[in-house]
């Protein structure tokens, strides 16, 4: 079970930070993916952190921008968004997997977060 929080309102080129709360003794085991969806769009991918928090994996579209981290102790991952603009407002959600997953296949999702950022 994930919930998502910290999500809210920013102005173009402020920043927003949103968290990822697992809960269970097994999170650490979870590689973590962040999406996000805006109004009429399709899901897309924004970035990920594996099991063991030494590999990262971003969208070309927040590389530099935004940054994913992860502290077992609390089942939390966190996701720095930084330079926002207008094109980052969207739902925010964050997904488990494990490594034997399929691709695609995800074992729980948050509810997720509002992000707006006005121009």
């Amino acid at each position: 079970h994930l919930v998502e929080s910290g999500g809210g309102w920013v102005q173009a080129g402020g920043s927003l930070s949103l968290s990822c709360v697992g809960s269970g003794r097994t999170f650490s085991y979870y590689a973590i993916d962040w999406f996000r969806q805006a109004p009429g769009l399709e899901r897309e991918f924004v970035e990920a952190i594996d099991w063991s928090g030494t590999r990262t994996y971003y969208a070309d579209s927040v590389k530099g921008r935004f940054t994913i981290s992860r502290d077992d102790a609390k089942n939390t991952v966190f996701l720095q968004m930084n330079s926002l603009n207008p094109e980052d407002t969207a739902v925010y959600y964050c997904a488990a997997k494990r490594d034997d997953n399929k691709p695609g296949e995800y074992d729980s999702w948050g509810q997720g977060a509002q992000v707006t950022v006005s121009s």
